[in-house]
């Protein structure tokens, strides 16, 4: 019957056995996968490794600014949409104007 040392010890020779294997098989897949690249003449892009960066998402708190849609000719005042609508927009819907009066036009739309 074996120690609980002598079972710790062959443990740690088989952990040691176990990553020389490991190197070992890992060495021959890159040889192989470097010996498919060059036959099929692949590039990074083409296996996935080159594509462009994701843009991170702002930090919570951290919004960038929102486009004006709504502009008061007369003042020059303007509201993206969102949030509390600002009282000038109010008073001209209350004297029966239409919201869709008031849109920036789209410089970058084509019609």
């Amino acid at each position: 019957m074996s120690t609980y040392q002598e079972i710790l010890a062959q443990i740690e020779a088989l952990k040691q056995q176990a990553e020389e294997m490991r190197q070992a098989e890992v060495a021959g897949v890159i040889a192989d996968m470097r010996q498919k690249i060059a036959d099929y003449n692949l590039s990074a892009a083409d296996l996935g490794f080159g594509a462009p960066a994701r843009a991170e998402k702002p930090a919570a708190g951290k919004r960038g600014v929102v486009k004006a849609k709504y502009r008061n000719p007369a003042t020059g005042a303007s509201w993206s949409g969102r949030g509390v609508m600002p009282k000038w927009l109010k008073a001209e819907l209350d004297a029966g104007k239409a919201k869709e009066a008031f849109l920036i036009a789209d410089e970058g739309a084509q019609l």
